[in-house]
This record gives C-alpha cells, sequence and structure tokens, in this order.
C-alpha cells in the first residue's frame, strides 16, 4: 500500500526526516507544510493519506486533528529522538502512533502505510495513559499538590452511562430535571456526574450556588484542545458539591461559545463515562445545523455542543411543557432530534395541570403525543412551583430542600430509571458546603426627584 505524506514538523529537523521518509518504498512526500493552517488545507484538498506531524506545530489540537482525519487524513506524530514530553503530549491529543528519526526502517514503513487508524478507533487512549503517565512530563498546569489517594482512579466496572437531557425552546425545565435528576442520583448512592453544556443559557452553577468563577466546561475543553485533559485533571475541574455528586459547570457567558468544540466535548464525555456511573448532560435547546457551516469544518459551530452530546449520550430525555405551545414544540422536536444522531427519545413532560390542558391532564397529554408524535410511555412530572422556587431561591436540590415534594419524588422514579433503586424519601444531610454565588441586594425604593 502506498501513502502520499503531508509533513508539519520542527523546522530545524524537518529537512533530515523528509529525507528518511522520502526514501521509503511505497512513501512519497506530497508537500511540506510551513504551519497548521498549510497542512489543514493541503488535507482539505486531498493532497496527502498520511500528516506528519510534531509537537512544535504551533496550533495543533484536539479539533484540527478532528478536522485531518474528517478528510480521510492519518496522522503519524513525530519527533527528535528523547523527546519524550512531545511524544506524550501527541499521544494525549489522541496520536497513537509515532516515530523519530532513528525508527528502523522497517517500522517507518509500517507506521505510514499501515492501514487506516481513525480517531475514533483510539477514543479511549487518553484512559490507557492516565496511570502509565501519572508520574511522567510536566506537572498539569492545575493545582496538584493533593494528588494523592484522593486523585479518583478509573472505575472498574462498566462505563457509566451518559443521560443527555434536551427539550425545545421556550423554558421547559431542562436544567431544572438535569440538576434534580443528577442530585437523586447521586442520593441513592450512586456516583453521578452533571454537565452543563449548554451554549446559549448556561445556568447549573447559579442553581447549585456555585461561583461563576468555577473553571469548569471551559477549562476543560481548553485543556482537551492542548492534549493535557485526563481523568483526574477533569475530576479537579468538576465541582463536588454534594456527597457523590460532582458538576461540571457551563460557560459563564454565552458569547465564549466559541471554546467549546466537538472533539473537545467528546473525550469530555468519554473521561466522564470512567468519573461517574451516570454521567446527566444538561444541553441547549438548538439543534440546527447550519449547512454553509458545516461545510466548512474549520468554522466553529455554536450547536456543535449540542449536537454530539446527543450522538454521545445512551440515553435522551425529551422534555417538553404541558401547555398547547409546549407540546406543539415537543411534537416538532420528536421530529427534529430524529434527523440527527441521537437515541430514541423518552417524552419527559413538566409541570402537568389541569388548568392549562383540561381536565384529566395525564390522558390528554398521553393521547396528544401518542397520536401526533407516536410517543408512549410518557414521564410525567407535575407542576410543583413552591418546591421549584425553594429550590431557585435558596440555591439548593429538591433532595435538599423539598424532601417531600411532589415533584422530587417524581424526579426520583426518573432516576431509578438509570440506577435501578428505589428514590429514597428520607432527607438526604448536607455534608459538603459549597461555595456561594453572591446574591443581588434587595431592591430599595428612592425618592423621585430632588430632597
Amino acid at each position: 500500500m502506498s501513502a502520499t505524506v503531508l509533513t508539519a514538523l520542527g523546522p530545524d529537523w524537518e529537512g533530515r526526516m523528509v529525507e528518511i521518509v522520502d526514501r521509503l518504498p511505497g512513501v512519497v512526500v506530497g508537500r511540506r507544510c510551513a504551519d497548521l493552517a498549510d497542512l489543514l488545507a493541503a488535507a482539505s484538498a486531498g493532497r496527502g493519506d498520511v500528516a506528519l506531524v510534531s509537537g512544535e506545530l504551533r496550533g495543533l489540537d484536539r479539533d484540527a486533528l478532528s478536522h485531518l482525519t474528517d478528510h480521510g487524513v492519518r496522522v503519524v506524530g513525530a519527533s527528535r529522538e528523547g523527546a519524550e514530553d512531545q511524544e506524550r503530549q501527541l499521544r494525549q491529543l489522541g496520536i497513537p502512533q509515532h516515530i523519530h528519526l532513528g525508527t528502523p526502517r522497517e517500522e517507518l514503513v509500517e507506521a505510514l502505510t499501515s492501514a487506516d487508524v481513525t480517531m475514533a478507533a483510539i477514543a479511549g487512549l487518553a484512559l490507557d495513559l492516565d496511570e502509565s503517565a501519572a508520574g511522567e512530563g510536566p506537572p498539569s498546569p492545575i493545582d496538584e499538590e493533593a494528588e494523592d489517594e484522593q486523585t479518583p482512579r478509573p472505575r472498574d466496572d462498566a462505563p457509566g452511562t451518559v443521560v443527555a437531557v434536551w427539550g425545545p425552546t421556550g423554558g421547559p425545565g431542562r436544567s431544572t430535571l438535569a440538576v434534580n435528576l443528577a442530585s437523586e442520583v447521586a442520593a441513592s448512592g450512586t456516583p453521578a456526574l452533571l454537565v452543563d453544556l449548554d451554549t446559549y443559557g448556561a445556568s447549573v452553577a447559579q442553581l447549585l450556588s456555585v461561583l461563576d468563577e468555577a473553571p469548569g466546561l471551559a477549562a476543560a475543553a481548553r485543556a482537551s484542545e492542548l492534549g493535557t485533559l485526563d481523568l483526574p485533571s477533569l475530576a479537579r475541574l468538576a465541582v463536588e458539591v454534594a456527597p457523590g455528586l460532582r458538576v461540571l459547570t457551563g460557560i459563564p457567558t454565552a458569547s465564549r461559545w466559541t471554546e467549546v468544540r466537538p472533539a473537545a466535548i467528546e473525550q469530555i464525555i468519554e473521561l466522564a463515562r470512567s468519573l461517574a456511573a451516570v454521567v446527566v448532560l444538561d444541553c441547549g435547546f438548538n439543534i440546527e445545523d447550519d449547512e454553509e457551516l458545516s461545510y466548512d469544518t474549520l468554522a466553529p459551530r455554536r450547536n456543535a455542543t449540542t449536537l454530539t452530546a446527543l450522538a454521545e449520550s445512551d440515553e435522551l430525555l425529551l422534555v417538553g411543557a404541558a401547555d398547547p405551545i409546549g407540546l406543539q414544540r415537543m411534537v416538532r422536536a420528536v421530529q427534529a432530534v430524529g434527523q440527527v444522531r441521537s437515541p430514541r427519545p423518552r417524552p419527559v413532560v413538566n409541570r402537568v395541570r389541569a388548568s392549562s390542558v383540561g381536565p384529566d391532564p395525564r390522558r390528554r397529554v398521553a393521547e396528544s403525543l401518542e397520536r401526533f408524535a407516536g410517543l408512549d410511555d410518557v414521564i410525567f412530572l407535575p407542576d410543583d412551583p413552591v418546591a421549584a422556587d425553594a429550590g431557585l431561591l435558596s440555591g439548593q436540590t429538591l433532595v435538599e430542600c423539598a424532601p417531600e415534594s411532589e415533584l422530587r419524588l417524581a424526579i426520583g422514579q426518573v432516576a431509578a430509571l438509570f440506577t435501578g433503586r428505589s428514590p429514597i424519601r428520607r432527607p438526604a444531610r448536607r455534608w459538603l458546603r459549597r461555595p456561594r454565588v453572591a446574591r443581588l441586594p434587595p431592591m430599595t425604593s428612592h425618592p423621585q426627584g430632588g430632597a
């Protein structure tokens, strides 16, 4: 099998590597790329089959590697002999094959002409490196003074279940359900991780009174792009707000959505499976894919975060509101989500009440969804504004502030679908004191006009 190689290496040793590669049987150097932009352009134009890159290539990150593999270009790492730090960095980015100037000729041919190895095929590579590389290389930029028995290890049992909570626009209660679902899972004794992936209006930090300055998703995505994200660093970024419940807060302002790329989300979700038994994803409402941008894979796409979350999840809770507008949006949402990669949705209708849909609201809602959307086994959440407002005001979950409320018990039944355990009715003792968000002072009236 022959291969056309695109090179993007360190300037002071690229010539020697190119000379070696160009003499290999079945291998030809198609282009020597000056920088990352040149490499991506050559890959997009179909100029090569293999990209030979080094850790010295400025701007090389997981998103760039995803671009290369999307265009059918296999990536092989290269470095000088003895450059272990660069080799480890490339492997953490997801490049499993690596050569250097002293690699034997036969191994060079095998690495450059072997069968295709895609990024998806080595998605779990970072997990394998966690233990072997724990004491190697430079320390993570995150404070590591507590790197001891408190550092979590990969779970020995099956990978965790990923549950995406998604629904149409209009505030049907996605975040409220996601937060309290994760809380119920943790209260049952099952480790849970809640990830806020809403790029339009992240609210999990506010709902749980976690400081806005918590690094959360943006820091995890940045570490993933740089190849430094592993299981211990993800655990340090995910704030523990209650026993067994970790939270990876969302982007603090919607304008920072460009910092979160699909390749990083994929790795975060993959690592999350080893950190918790149940991973709950709070997703944004919009799953529209901009066709013009989808052809330009270098351009960031705001909805790609939600689309990636749906594609990587095992279960999907589709949340809608129990009123005529909310149900109509839910029916259309079923059609829309059927056009993208996602699990079969479980319908969850929130704020069920007779005043908005008429007598016997559960029967009416169930009949409507079965008739117009083909949905059955609908999950109903009662309209319980007192409990919901109490949680919002105090920055607590329903387990903490309204343990006997109807809404809390209903969400506990939903959690039982993923834990296999009955919801706990007793109030959960609060063990941890989480950092509080600064609340606005009460408004005071001022006299109109002068004194």
